[in-house]
Protein backbone atom coordinates (compact mmCIF):
# COMPACT_ATOMS: atom_id res chain seq x y z
CA UNK A 1 0.00 0.00 0.00
CA UNK A 2 1.32 3.43 -0.87
CA UNK A 3 1.43 6.29 1.58
CA UNK A 4 -0.23 9.61 0.80
CA UNK A 5 2.31 12.18 -0.31
CA UNK A 6 2.74 15.44 1.55
CA UNK A 7 5.00 18.27 0.43
CA UNK A 8 6.36 20.43 3.26
CA UNK A 9 8.09 23.79 3.17
CA UNK A 10 9.47 25.24 6.39
CA UNK A 11 12.24 27.55 7.56
CA UNK A 12 11.70 27.63 11.32
CA UNK A 13 13.36 24.48 12.62
CA UNK A 14 11.29 23.79 15.70
CA UNK A 15 7.85 23.55 14.14
CA UNK A 16 9.28 22.16 10.89
CA UNK A 17 11.21 19.21 12.27
CA UNK A 18 8.38 18.38 14.67
CA UNK A 19 5.97 18.34 11.74
CA UNK A 20 8.12 16.00 9.68
CA UNK A 21 8.18 13.44 12.49
CA UNK A 22 4.48 13.76 13.32
CA UNK A 23 3.44 13.57 9.68
CA UNK A 24 5.48 10.42 9.16
CA UNK A 25 3.86 8.97 12.30
CA UNK A 26 0.47 9.72 10.73
CA UNK A 27 1.45 7.65 7.70
CA UNK A 28 2.42 10.34 5.18
CA UNK A 29 5.36 10.14 2.82
CA UNK A 30 6.92 13.54 3.49
CA UNK A 31 9.12 15.44 1.10
CA UNK A 32 10.58 18.78 2.14
CA UNK A 33 11.42 21.70 -0.09
CA UNK A 34 14.34 23.82 1.07
CA UNK A 35 13.87 26.72 -1.34
CA UNK A 36 10.38 28.23 -1.49
CA UNK A 37 10.77 29.20 -5.16
CA UNK A 38 11.01 25.46 -5.96
CA UNK A 39 7.64 24.68 -4.35
CA UNK A 40 5.53 24.95 -7.55
CA UNK A 41 7.90 22.86 -9.67
CA UNK A 42 8.32 20.16 -7.02
CA UNK A 43 4.56 20.06 -6.47
CA UNK A 44 3.95 19.58 -10.20
CA UNK A 45 6.58 16.84 -10.51
CA UNK A 46 5.86 14.95 -7.30
CA UNK A 47 2.02 15.24 -7.19
CA UNK A 48 1.37 15.45 -3.44
CA UNK A 49 -2.02 14.96 -1.83
CA UNK A 50 -1.49 18.14 0.20
CA UNK A 51 1.08 20.90 0.68
CA UNK A 52 1.97 22.24 4.13
CA UNK A 53 3.82 25.55 4.20
CA UNK A 54 5.40 27.78 6.82
CA UNK A 55 3.89 31.14 5.93
CA UNK A 56 6.54 33.08 7.85
CA UNK A 57 9.38 32.25 5.51
CA UNK A 58 11.98 34.99 5.12
CA UNK A 59 14.07 33.55 2.28
CA UNK A 60 11.46 34.09 -0.41
CA UNK A 61 7.81 34.91 -1.00
CA UNK A 62 5.80 31.94 0.29
CA UNK A 63 2.48 33.45 -0.78
CA UNK A 64 3.77 33.99 -4.32
CA UNK A 65 4.84 30.34 -4.45
CA UNK A 66 1.32 29.34 -3.37
CA UNK A 67 -0.17 31.58 -6.08
CA UNK A 68 2.02 29.80 -8.65
CA UNK A 69 0.89 26.40 -7.36
CA UNK A 70 -2.74 27.52 -7.70
CA UNK A 71 -2.16 28.95 -11.19
CA UNK A 72 -0.80 25.67 -12.57
CA UNK A 73 -3.63 23.41 -13.82
CA UNK A 74 -1.60 20.37 -12.73
CA UNK A 75 -1.53 21.50 -9.08
CA UNK A 76 -4.46 23.91 -8.73
CA UNK A 77 -6.51 21.24 -6.93
CA UNK A 78 -3.88 20.47 -4.26
CA UNK A 79 -4.93 21.88 -0.87
CA UNK A 80 -2.42 24.07 0.95
CA UNK A 81 -2.30 24.09 4.75
CA UNK A 82 -0.41 27.14 5.97
CA UNK A 83 0.92 27.66 9.48
CA UNK A 84 2.37 30.66 11.31
CA UNK A 85 3.35 31.93 14.72
CA UNK A 86 1.28 34.33 16.76
CA UNK A 87 2.98 37.47 15.45
CA UNK A 88 1.26 37.54 12.05
CA UNK A 89 -1.88 39.67 12.39
CA UNK A 90 -3.00 40.06 8.76
CA UNK A 91 -1.19 37.03 7.39
CA UNK A 92 -4.24 34.74 7.43
CA UNK A 93 -6.25 37.04 5.18
CA UNK A 94 -3.38 37.56 2.73
CA UNK A 95 -2.70 33.80 2.69
CA UNK A 96 -6.30 32.95 1.83
CA UNK A 97 -6.26 35.53 -0.96
CA UNK A 98 -3.15 33.76 -2.31
CA UNK A 99 -4.90 30.40 -2.37
CA UNK A 100 -4.00 28.84 0.98
CA UNK A 101 -6.84 26.47 1.87
CA UNK A 102 -6.52 26.63 5.65
CA UNK A 103 -4.37 28.88 7.85
CA UNK A 104 -3.57 27.87 11.44
CA UNK A 105 -1.18 28.92 14.16
CA UNK A 106 1.78 26.77 15.15
CA UNK A 107 0.04 25.71 18.38
CA UNK A 108 -2.94 24.33 16.47
CA UNK A 109 -0.63 22.38 14.17
CA UNK A 110 1.20 20.95 17.15
CA UNK A 111 -1.88 19.90 19.10
CA UNK A 112 -4.38 19.13 16.34
CA UNK A 113 -2.34 18.10 13.32
CA UNK A 114 -4.59 15.26 12.14
CA UNK A 115 -7.68 17.44 12.41
CA UNK A 116 -6.00 20.33 10.54
CA UNK A 117 -5.01 17.99 7.72
CA UNK A 118 -8.51 16.51 7.54
CA UNK A 119 -10.09 19.95 7.40
CA UNK A 120 -7.72 21.14 4.66
CA UNK A 121 -8.48 17.99 2.66
CA UNK A 122 -12.26 18.40 2.86
CA UNK A 123 -13.89 18.78 -0.53
CA UNK A 124 -16.29 21.69 -0.82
Amino acid sequence: MTKPRLLLYYERLLPGTQLVNRLQDLGYEVRTVGVVQDLPAVAAAWTPLIIVADLEGTRGDVLEAVRRVRADPATAHVPVLGFHGTSAADLAERAQQSGVTLVVQDAAMTHHLAQCLARALEVD
